[in-house]
């Protein structure tokens, strides 16, 4: 099986607009027409919200923190792949970053095709990937004020706290 990122054309420049990372309120309505084309059969809007519990505990909000470069690339690579690999019209993705309150939107991904099967199976996959290959990390910050990383495995450097052995001197 072929890699889906890397047999995207070099110029998709004729698709939609490129995803984008903010550092404030995502517009739902904004990332659903940037997809809108009359020769859409179906049109699929994911919002991803910031939810009070997790794991039986309370959340007060998120923090996503970012390798900005990275991540905008990779976004824009998997939104290619995803126009390719499930012959969309159009995809558009934007994640939020910073301090994300409960309810709040932490990502918005937008797909249109031909028909529903190809706009839903794109927006989840690319939810996926996300997930799994962008360099966005998230931080729950509990109401008692204690704060974890989600995915430890890939915390980025600097945001963990100093063990004994490291802070004190040698």
């Amino acid at each position: 099986m072929t890699d889906p990122v890397s047999s995207v054309p070099e110029k998709l420049s004729h698709w939609g607009s490129t995803p984008i990372l903010v550092r404030h309120e995502i517009d739902a309505a904004q990332v659903l027409a940037a997809v809108a084309s009359p020769v859409a059969g179906a049109t699929v809007l994911f919002i991803g919200t910031t939810r009070s519990l997790s794991d039986g505990v309370v959340t007060q909000r998120l923090e996503y923190e970012a390798y900005e470069p990275m991540a905008a690339k990779t976004l824009g690579s998997l939104r290619d792949a995803a126009i390719v690999r499930f012959g969309l019209i159009d995809c558009h993705v934007v994640h939020r970053l910073g301090l994300v309150k409960v309810g709040e939107t932490s990502v918005a991904i937008a797909t249109s095709a031909a028909h529903r099967r190809e706009a839903f199976e794109a927006t989840q996959w690319l939810m996926e990937q996300i997930k799994h290959e962008v360099p966005i990390w998230k931080c729950e910050q509990s109401a008692d004020g204690s704060r974890e990383w989600v995915h430890s495995g890939s915390v980025p450097m600097g945001f963990l706290p100093a063990t004994p052995n490291e802070s004190s001197p040698a």
